[in-house]
């Protein structure tokens, strides 16, 4: 009887069905080391362009997130203008869980990203969830002192709207692996295998697209 008023509750708040808790416990053995809600500010965050992101509220929810496409921030090679990223944490192996949504229809580009393994302006990696993939569009990426490359093939479409969406990114730099979820959490929507780079920065962002972050968490070492 409990298990179907659960349900029935679920299914009358969200008109759908039960979705996971924001930021909630991706079943890994690693700790939680960073959690952010931005209801006290953005202060642990490092961006490359301060005057492309706000922190605002929304519907009586705080949250960080991009207001323009344009950014005066000048990349030494091709790669992602608005990046934002943790500033005092460093980590190798890693879970992220974050809710994203995107607040300007772009097409077939419109995208989020997410940094990790990032040494440095030129030596990083990153996802792009773009909505329709193509070599420069929904790829895992790798820059590399040198113009951003695909790592992946990938062929799966980012099924964005205007809607908050849950991702999450799994590293594993012993086996080389990275793993990217978007909504579904159990089946990776892209994934590749790369040893490149180890321990280095995590953040969020966009090439140059327009979004709104909120209920990131870091479980990792």
């Amino acid at each position: 009887m409990k298990i179907h008023l659960l349900t029935a509750t679920c299914l009358a708040t969200l008109n759908v069905f039960c979705q996971p808790a924001p930021g909630a416990d991706p079943k890994t053995d690693l700790p939680l080391i960073f959690s952010e809600d931005f209801e006290k500010g953005r202060e642990r965050w490092q961006a490359t362009d301060e005057k492309s992101w706000t922190h605002r509220e929304v519907d009586g929810n705080k949250v960080f997130g991009i207001n323009r496409r344009n950014s005066s921030y000048k990349t030494k090679v091709r790669s992602p203008y608005h990046i934002a990223l943790v500033k005092d944490i460093t980590a190798a192996d890693f879970v992220l869980t974050f809710r994203v949504r995107s607040t300007k229809d772009t097409g077939g580009h419109r995208d989020c990203c997410v940094f990790f393994n990032h040494q440095d302006a030129t030596n990083f990696y990153y996802v792009h969830l773009g909505a329709n993939p193509d070599p420069h569009s929904g790829q895992i990426m790798i820059v590399k002192d040198a113009p951003r490359k695909a790592i992946t093939k990938n062929k799966n479409k980012t099924p964005w709207d205007d809607k908050w969406h849950q991702v999450k990114l799994v590293r594993d730099t012993k086996k080389g692996t990275i793993e990217i979820y978007f909504d579904d959490m159990e089946k990776p929507h892209m994934s590749a295998v790369d040893k490149t780079f180890g321990k280095g920065r995590i953040g969020i962002g966009s090439f140059d697209d327009m979004n709104d972050f909120d209920d990131i968490k870091i479980w990792g070492k």
